[in-house]
């Protein structure tokens, strides 16, 4: 082979070993952004759920309301027991990651660093913050990161100018929050990830059990009613819970179910405030206030009117 052909064949084989996908390297959010144009489905439930299935409690806390161009603190909480496992994509035990998917109003973004304080930076720590696309920064991504550093995660966030942006009003705006725990169950294409539970897809008797490869995982050679075998195949990770000789039919489980993780979503409000309306306000208070300190004075005023009279 001529050594022009050897180098053509060495950057076609580097060139498929980069662009070859592979379901142990990604990770969400990476699925949601390559699959679905919009993190949030007409009915209100984020994707994430149809990959990650069961169901676990976020918390997210904001400011009741925020002035426009102020930076405030958007609070992530996604709480899980540090001491659990749980299985990762070559069958062994490790520890869960966390990631998360907010959902700003339009005109909200991730504040700069500029605008940043040291304090908040601090408690930011090293988290890397990415819009869903180019065409919503409103909505922004984190994760995986490690969950035992960042059971609690901070967005620092830009509050917008109704002047200078369209689209922009002094509204109450909902924001939506979407946090999970753990691995998914389910690849976006449909197929299993080895951290859900595998179950038969025919009955028959358990003839053989033997392992796929050293890495782990079995295969189940099942013996059918009219005498044909049929292979069930389990991948490493789930405990196996058939034994030898043992009968059983559709949708019986073949393994444990190993996830510990899960999904979970929230929605909250906030008020993009105006200025002059609080000056409005504490007027409006001001207001009250002397009204009803007059009121008290002229009582009192009245009431040494009617105390001489009677001793007249």
């Amino acid at each position: 082979m001529c050594l022009k052909k050897k180098i053509v064949l060495v950057l076609r084989c580097i060139f498929s070993f980069i662009s070859t996908p592979k379901r142990s390297v990604q990770a969400y959010p990476i699925f949601a952004q390559q699959n679905y144009k919009q993190p949030r489905e007409a009915n209100g439930r984020i994707v994430c759920a149809n990959c990650h299935l069961a169901q676990k409690p976020v918390e997210l806390d904001v400011p009741q309301s925020v002035l426009p161009d102020t930076v405030f603190d958007a609070i992530v909480r996604i709480p899980y027991d540090l001491q659990t496992k749980q299985v990762l994509g070559n069958g062994k035990l490790g520890d869960l990651n966390v990631g998360a998917v907010l959902i700003l109003p339009t005109g909200f973004r991730l504040a700069p660093k500029d605008r940043i304080s040291t304090e908040v930076k601090a408690r930011v720590g090293d988290l890397y913050f990415q819009p869903y696309s180019t065409e919503q920064k409103n909505i922004l991504v984190v994760g995986p990161v490690p969950g035992k550093a960042h059971q609690e995660i901070v967005f620092p966030i830009l509050a917008p100018t109704p002047e200078t942006e369209k689209g922009v009003n002094y509204l109450k705006y909902p924001i939506y929050l979407g946090g999970n725990r753990g691995r998914g169950q389910v690849y976006p294409d449909g197929s299993k990830s080895n951290n859900t539970i595998y179950v038969a897809s025919n009955t028959g008797v358990v003839k053989e059990i033997s392992p796929i490869s050293k890495k782990g995982g079995f295969q189940i050679l099942l013996e059918k009613k009219d005498g044909r075998l049929v292979t069930e195949s389990v991948p490493p990770g789930p405990e196996l819970l058939v034994k030898l000789g043992q009968s059983i039919r559709v949708d019986d489980p073949l393994t444990n179910n190993p996830n510990v993780g899960g999904f979970g979503q929230t929605e909250t409000e906030i008020v993009l405030q105006k200025s002059r309306r609080i000056q409005g306000l504490f007027a409006f208070f001001l207001t009250v206030l002397m009204t009803q300190v007059f009121l008290v004075l002229k009582k009192k005023q009245f009431e040494k009117v009617q105390l001489a009279e009677m001793n007249f």
